[in-house]
């Protein structure tokens, strides 16, 4: 990736505060501009701590009406399963705000159908191709962030907004927004926590490797995307 923002805090909690503060800033100027602010949600565990901190201390900080939420991925599974991206963000946020409008992947569907809908759906809020005002993404260990997963068929998409992504090392299919409607967002955000994280964010961030075998790399919109990181996942940056 040839620029970036980077900000390293000492704790993951430290992160999500400022990660909320962040959240909350942009989306005051966006309603305040044009009368919303369409935001899409990461999954995994490091997202949590920000959703919890907006549910609780920025419930009536933020004009939550004006709002509007989407996903970046989804599992293939129902709403109410444990391993739902959708779930996790409405016990974390959803079900302790009134958000304007919330746009989940229908991961109880046939994958290519469910990913079919959601186009759709992105293409109506927005009256054509997505732009969202901010993108919120997390790293794999593996390099992978949304459902982009190395290797894998959806980073040779560049005409669609969302597809359904086989991914063979895991035995399923993910759907999962594209590169091109991340990349055509005002604001790429990503949360990174923990030691386990370290070797991928270096790779992505300042090593020379294929962008498939990384696909966090292919995240290159006009603003430079800002990194949210913790010590622990920051430790092999020589930038430092």
């Amino acid at each position: 990736m040839s620029s970036a923002n980077v900000y390293v805090f000492e704790t993951p909690q430290d992160l999500a505060e400022a990660a909320a503060k962040a959240f909350a800033q942009k989306a005051t100027r966006s309603i305040r501009e044009n009368g919303r602010f369409a935001v899409a949600l990461a999954g995994g565990s490091t997202p949590k701590a920000l959703y919890e901190l907006l549910a609780a201390r920025y419930r009536n900080a933020l004009e939550w009406s004006g709002i509007h939420v989407f996903f970046g991925d989804e599992r293939t599974v129902p709403p109410d399963h444990e391993d739902s991206n959708y779930r996790r963000a409405y016990e974390a946020l959803l079900s302790r705000v009134s958000a304007g409008s919330v746009h989940r992947m229908r991961g109880e569907l046939d994958p290519r159908e469910a990913a079919v809908l959601y186009e759709k759906e992105l293409t109506a809020f927005f009256n054509g191709p997505p732009r969202f005002d901010l993108v919120l993404l997390g790293v794999g260990e593996d390099g992978h962030t949304a459902s982009l997963f190395p290797h894998t068929p959806a980073l040779d998409v560049n005409d669609r907004w969302a597809v359904e992504n086989p991914v063979q090392k895991l035995g399923t299919t993910r759907l999962t927004l594209t590169i091109p409607s991340i990349n055509a967002a005002q604001k790429v955000t990503f949360l990174v926590a923990g030691e386990g994280k370290a070797e991928a964010l270096k790779e992505i961030l300042e090593g020379d490797v294929h962008p498939y075998d990384y696909p966090a790399k292919l995240v290159r919109p006009a603003a430079e995307p800002d990194w949210f990181v913790d010590r622990a996942a920051a430790s092999l940056l020589g930038r430092l």
